[in-house]
């Protein structure tokens, strides 16, 4: 029976072939958009779907079962001078070129999208509507995605919104974000496991920082919250980005406890961060990447959300708990810290009970 759709400009989608998604953004913004490769290879799966993103953000689409190249681009070009730079962005253009894409789908308000619409020239393509943009923007996409205005989305469904303005319907069963960590990765991780003593779904994950430390629980919480699951029988790895505030916290919680953790701090990479997180009976942490990695890879998460929006950016297609105030009206405000002061007092005020009691409920699912 063929489904009506009222779209009336609807890509046909068995004349396209090749496909580019752009999303030219940080870890967990190209994490989140990992649903579009995958609902539209169910919907049209003779397509070859490549993906262009910041080279240090790859490791989160390469391996996906939908995608067929990832192509980068390298924040340090700019450091390499006008010709390095031009040679650098002219390599990127004739490969993308060289694909001749049929539909090209523009996921952030980024000026590159338009332009390479423009460049390459595709037969279809789909970008974000901006208010107060140029006609030239405008004129750069043959589809425009419209976004609510008086309501927050989840970037997921907002990323798949510009699947839908082609005349793209996803299942609820299909919205499931997706990260592969790899068996290369995952024999890391276990290698690391095995020389702790511990298997894979006998241990909490936690990742206590963010790279913007206004979205972080307070060091003492966090030790306090920690010493518990551990007087509990639970066996706790830690993990941190290699970066000095990063590392610096977590030596200041191991420092804290009585019982310092098991740590991976600084030393895995993306993929290798996956598979941990993918082996753990739980993830704890708040709203950065490492959350949206366990939402990807299926592990239950307790989030917890200070000034950034948990209905925009909370876990997705997974249990979870989100433990944030409700004793501030201002949140979510997006503001780092109050005042601009680097601490968020509606996440300084959270409680190590609240914490805990959210483990608890994941736990016994």
């Amino acid at each position: 029976m063929q489904i009506f759709n009222p779209l009336g400009d609807a890509v046909p989608l068995g004349e396209v072939r090749r496909v580019l998604v752009i999303k030219l953004r940080h870890h967990g913004d190209v994490l989140v958009s990992s649903p579009v490769f995958s609902v539209l290879k169910a919907h049209a799966p003779q397509v070859e779907i490549d993906a262009l993103v910041y080279a240090d953000t790859a490791e989160m689409v390469t391996l996906h079962p939908a995608i067929a190249q990832v192509h980068t681009i390298d924040r340090k070009w700019k450091k390499l001078g006008i010709v390095g730079q031009s040679k650098a962005e002219l390599a990127l253009y004739n490969a993308l070129k060289s694909r001749g894409y049929d539909l090209v789908i523009h996921l952030t308000e980024h000026w590159r999208g338009a332009w390479l619409c423009r460049l390459l020239k595709p037969r279809w393509s789909v970008g974000p509507s901006v208010g107060g943009r140029s006609k030239r923007w405008k004129q750069s996409f043959t589809h425009l995605q419209t976004a609510p205005r008086n309501a927050f989305r989840h970037m997921v469904e907002a990323n798949l919104d510009a699947l839908r303005r082609i005349g793209i319907q996803p299942t609820p069963e299909e919205r499931r974000m997706c990260l592969v960590p790899g068996p290369t990765a995952e024999a890391s991780v276990a290698a690391h496991l095995q020389g702790f003593g511990l298997n894979g779904g006998d241990f909490i994950h936690i990742h206590p920082a963010s790279r913007w430390f206004f979205k972080c629980w307070p060091v003492e919480r966090m030790v306090a919250l920690i010493s518990r699951l551990q007087a509990e029988g639970h066996a706790v790895v830690l993990t941190a980005a290699p970066s000095k505030d990063e590392q610096a916290m977590l030596d200041a919680i191991q420092a804290a406890l009585e019982k310092p953790a098991f740590s991976l701090s600084g030393v895995l990479s993306l993929k290798e961060l996956a598979a941990l997180t993918q082996s753990a009976k739980l993830f704890i942490g708040v709203d950065s990447a490492p959350m949206h990695i366990a939402a990807a890879v299926g592990t239950p998460t307790v989030a917890l959300f200070g000034p950034s929006g948990d209905k925009q950016w909370g876990p997705w297609g997974i249990p979870f708990r989100v433990v944030s105030s409700t004793q501030h009206p201002c949140r979510p405000c997006g503001i780092d810290g109050c005042g601009g002061g680097k601490l968020s007092d509606c996440l300084v005020s959270l409680g190590v009970d609240e914490v805990l009691a959210a483990a608890h409920e994941l736990l016994a699912l």
